[in-house]
């Protein structure tokens, strides 16, 4: 086992392990795969250890790895604090974030990306994509992460989803009756598309909850209040597409789009981070 461990394939594991993925390990530390994937390598030979499993499409944790782990966002985190000891105040970075871009996953995305840049203050707003997107127009907002149907305006796409009709498994389907829809606020361009389609489709349809956040929609969905149209990526684990079986209209896909403008280095080596967080499986 070698004496010491390269900070840098510390930081390529972590971003691996934690990404799932080599691909998106390398946008997030502004390298190529084949550099992390050689640095994870040299890691793995120094410790005599295994830390991760290489699939095709996905990247997992080995038992050692597991093990591996805290005591790697340990070490990087003292180094941040090391190097932080000569840095200037914290930059702060004003991010709006649609939920229906991202989904329950913000939480667990922005505490990781806090511990790996502990010198950026974030200021968040979570809102629906229409809102932010004038926002950010307006000049108050830094980063904005937003869904569209069809393709407008500047940004960087990081994804393109499919949506579906989402509903418990147990919610029986009632032929005639109008279709109890689950959505968010009348804000958002989601749950009007959905009304759109099924107007168009001549479904009749009623509501049956009005959720002032996403995880109140995923929870309605789940506790088999109704049907809800939702991007496949953020639909509650326990939730199905119903869309084909009930005849609902297919409602088509839309894109992730990050519009940033950030120019500091400090900022853009976090929004690398965040644009690969958000394109991760």
């Amino acid at each position: 086992m070698s004496a010491t461990l390269d900070l840098d394939a510390v930081a390529a594991f972590l971003q691996a392990a934690e990404l799932s993925s080599f691909t998106r390990a390398a946008e997030a530390l502004g390298t190529a795969q084949s550099l992390v994937s050689t640095r994870i390598k040299r890691l793995e030979d120094g410790l005599g250890q295994t830390l991760l499993q290489r699939h095709p499409r996905l990247v997992r944790l080995t038992a050692e790895g597991e093990r591996f782990l805290p005591a790697a966002r340990e070490l990087m985190a003292a180094h941040e604090r090391a190097l932080g000891a000569f840095r200037q105040p914290g930059e702060r970075i004003a991010i709006g974030i649609s939920e229906q871009a991202v989904g329950a996953e913000i939480p667990a995305v922005l505490g990781r990306l806090s511990r790996h840049h502990p010198g950026i203050v974030i200021n968040l707003r979570i809102e629906a994509s229409r809102a932010l997107e004038a926002a950010f127009e307006r000049g108050e907002l830094d980063v904005a992460v937003v869904r569209r149907l069809g393709s407008r305006r500047t940004g960087e796409v990081l994804r393109e989803d499919r949506f579906g009709w989402f509903a418990a498994e147990g919610l029986a389907h009632q032929p005639g009756e109008p279709l109890p829809l689950v959505s968010l606020v009348a804000e958002c361009w989601l749950r009007q598309h959905g009304m759109d389609a099924l107007g168009r489709a001549g479904l009749a349809w009623r509501e049956a909850f009005i959720g002032g956040g996403m995880a109140a929609v995923l929870a309605a969905v789940e506790g088999g209040i109704g049907v809800s149209p939702l991007a496949q990526r953020i639909a509650p684990p326990g939730a199905i597409e119903v869309g084909a079986a009930w005849g609902l209209p297919d409602l088509g896909t839309s894109q992730v789009v990050m519009r940033s403008q950030v120019t500091t280095p400090r900022a853009s080596a976090f929004l690398r981070e965040l644009a690969a967080a958000f394109r991760a499986r």
